[in-house]
């Protein structure tokens, strides 16, 4: 399943990078080019970021990156 996330991650900021080009290369008298490229562009920058968390989290969680620098709530709640 990480195979398949990070194919997809990759598949996903490719197509961020290909379409968001293409939205700032279009003419200006080619509306619906430009905003068909910008919603895809989107959609691949969306795509790419949920994989990418994905990853993060799970590389973390198999111990393969070591964990964020993030506070426990456990230890929150007795300092409180």
């Amino acid at each position: 399943m990480p195979k398949l996330i990070a194919i997809l991650n990759v598949i996903a900021w490719s197509g961020f990078w290909a379409f968001g080009y293409l939205a700032l290369s279009a003419h200006v008298e080619q509306t619906s080019q430009m905003v068909t490229a910008v919603l895809l562009a989107a959609l691949g920058a969306g795509a790419g970021m949920f994989c990418w968390m994905w990853l993060v989290r799970h590389s973390e969680a198999t111990g393969y990156a070591k964990p964020a620098n993030r506070v426990e709530k456990l230890l929150e709640e007795e300092t409180l």
